[in-house]
């Protein structure tokens, strides 16, 4: 399903394939020979996603991003099943494996692997050619990579960060699901006008 959003509408390489139960919603851009497999989400709200060449997105994946935070895939990516990318940036030959997660600010580079329920936090660079193993978490710039064992470490990392403000406009000091709430129900009221194409 092909829908506008907020005055954007998306666009697709004639070579590509959309399943009929995907959605592609607002500022969304799909390179050739994509294919967008069945139940995957690729919605636009306030930034742009753009999708190179050749790039699979398989069943139930979700990709999205957000006024702050626009996402840009290379090409001859692969986004595995149920994985959730939003707001950032992957290179060209990234793999993205099933349940995997990359958050806002990311920079994944050429050829990286993000394997099955791996984490990469907000603003984390994975260098090229490197891996998050299976269930292991990345965070930093450059990326520590830690097991998901390794909780004091990995919030040492992800503190600072302020996930909140990243992502929600709200300082962790203020930060409280009320807040929170409120602020995505207003975001996402946006989408109220949305229309089919």
């Amino acid at each position: 399903m092909l829908i506008a959003h907020a005055g954007h509408t998306p666009r697709i390489d004639p070579t590509a394939w959309i399943a009929p139960n995907a959605v592609i919603c607002g500022d969304v851009s799909i390179g050739p020979n994509c294919r967008i497999m069945y139940g995957a989400q690729i919605i636009a709200e306030g930034g742009r996603i753009e999708i190179g060449e050749q790039c699979i997105i398989l069943e139930n994946a979700v990709l999205r991003s957000t006024e702050a935070h626009s996402l840009c895939i290379g090409q001859f990516c692969l986004i595995g099943p149920g994985a959730h990318v939003v707001g950032c940036t992957v290179e060209d030959q990234v793999f993205i494996a099933t349940g995997a997660a990359v958050f806002h600010g990311a920079h994944l580079e050429q050829g990286c692997e993000i394997r099955i329920h791996g984490v990469v936090h907000i603003k984390t660079r994975v260098p090229a050619g490197e891996h998050v193993p299976i269930g292991w978490v990345a965070v930093g710039d450059p990326a520590h990579i830690l097991p998901t064992s390794a909780h004091e470490q990995i919030w040492r990392h992800q503190q600072p960060l302020n996930f909140p403000l990243s992502v929600y406009g709200i300082d962790r000091s203020e930060a409280d699901m009320v807040k929170i709430t409120a602020r995505m129900a207003e975001m996402l009221n946006s989408h109220i006008k949305d229309m089919p194409i």
